[in-house]
């Protein structure tokens, strides 16, 4: 298989593994203890929940969506040459 063949290149896995740990990241801040039947829970409504986990999350997303976009830059265009 050649590497021409592919839809993405190196660059674009990473950024998109990247991404994808920063969305695990942005769940594992919403997550936690509940409230329950018998006792309130007020964490549930803590900034870290409701600001700055849906905030990463989000980012992640953002960035897994530019990693599919990204296009690969090729050698052959990447340096042109001059021909007289």
């Amino acid at each position: 298989m050649n590497k021409k063949d592919l839809a993405f290149g190196r660059m674009n896995f990473i950024l998109l593994a990247v991404g994808m740990l920063v969305v695990i990241i942005g769940l594992v801040l919403m997550g936690g203890d509940g409230t329950t039947d018998t006792a309130y829970n007020p964490d549930i409504f803590s900034a870290r929940r409701t600001k700055v986990a849906p905030i990463v999350t989000l980012i992640g997303f953002v960035s897994m969506i530019y990693a599919v976009v990204h296009k690969p830059k090729d050698e052959a265009t990447a340096t042109p040459t001059v021909t007289e």
